[in-house]
């Protein structure tokens, strides 16, 4: 990409010129691109015209070569770029991953409306690579690391491809310690709460209007993880969420639903059970039961595949520490009166 001069002593400089149609999308709005690029980077960059040059360290200058090489390809691919972008190219760069952020960025999953759903970070892109690879997926991590969203993407790929026939969606029904049969309404309406955020995520990825059309049809399913009960679910794409809130014995009752022709995606943050009375995750002891068991994979994702606002992930990072400490004291026997510790285990929603 650049014509490339060494100067004296150890400053280095590298000079090239960004294709016309790709200059705006790469410098951003105002230049804002250009001034959090300028932020984040230790080489000096300098634009005049569609010319770039960059100057200082002679690593650092290559390394912002590099970054502005993902950037440049992102942009001439016709991708807007935006400041989430940039963060992601130069941290992906950072990490010294093998694989080309343009790369990770630009892998389509599904499009609506000229929106494009697509991986973010390395993580994300090696989960959904993982859901093409694998027949069982387990995606573990915090909110908002796309695990849910993506995994949705991909069925709805799969049943636009026709390598299903239909989209099975389910939760446990058992957050905030409600019982089902102490809220008001139809089954429909006793069910909604849990299962609308499912809901809201297919709104973006399926045209609304064939919703309801889908799901009368049984081509979409959105339903308590209870209703699975007693199926064998053949040549369907199959997302358990939430899955913190199974029992071990749930967890096994679902992952023995799997038919012929089938996908199985199960998604949820072990840090964020609501299971009453202390009881124990089906999602914390599936990884030791099934480590190493064939076309079964486990993707973990982290507070840097956060996808929302960046606050999100320091958030994240912030209670994990909190709880670290916690953790500690408990271990040198600073409990909260007996059984308090398990009985109130991480609430904060």
């Amino acid at each position: 990409m650049a014509e490339e001069t060494q100067q004296s002593g150890k400053e280095g400089q590298s000079r090239f010129a960004v294709p016309d149609g790709a200059v705006l999308s790469l410098l951003g709005s105002r230049d804002e691109n250009l001034r959090l690029v300028e932020e984040l980077l230790d080489a000096d960059v300098h634009v005049r015209g569609n010319e770039i040059t960059l100057s200082g360290d002679p690593a650092d200058v290559a390394f912002a070569e590099r970054v502005f090489t993902e950037l440049v390809t992102l942009a001439s691919r016709g991708q807007s770029i935006d400041q989430h972008a940039v963060r992601r190219v130069v941290a992906m760069l950072s990490a010294n991953e093998a694989e080309s952020p343009a790369e990770v960025l630009s892998l389509d999953i599904v499009s609506r409306r000229g929106r494009t759903i697509r991986p973010k970070t390395l993580n994300q892109k090696h989960y959904v690579d993982a859901i093409d690879k694998n027949t069982v997926v387990f995606g573990i991590g915090p909110a908002g690391t796309g695990k849910t969203y993506l995994a949705m993407a991909k069925a709805v790929q799969a049943l636009q491809a026709k390598q299903v026939n239909r989209i099975i969606l389910t939760r446990p029904a058992v957050e905030a310690g409600e019982r089902l049969g102490y809220l008001p309404g139809t089954l429909y309406d006793k069910i909604d709460p849990y299962l609308r955020p499912l809901y809201d995520a297919l709104h973006d990825m399926v045209d609304p209007e064939s919703i309801p059309r889908l799901t009368q049809a049984g081509t979409i399913e959105v339903a308590p993880l209870a209703y699975m009960r007693g199926r064998t679910l053949n040549d369907a794409f199959i997302i358990l969420d939430e899955a913190q809130n199974t029992t071990p014995e749930q967890m096994k009752m679902f992952l023995t639903r799997l038919g012929f022709g089938s996908k199985v995606v199960v998604t949820g943050d072990i840090t964020q059970v609501d299971l009453p009375g202390g009881q124990r995750s089906g999602l914390k002891v599936v990884k030791d039961i099934l480590e190493g068991v064939d076309d079964v994979h486990f993707s973990v994702l982290t507070s840097q595949d956060v996808v929302r606002h960046r606050l999100v992930g320091d958030i994240v990072d912030a209670y994990e520490k909190w709880q670290v400490a916690q953790d500690v004291l408990d271990q040198n026997g600073h409990h909260h009166g007996p059984g308090a510790r398990r009985g109130n285990q991480r609430r904060g929603r």
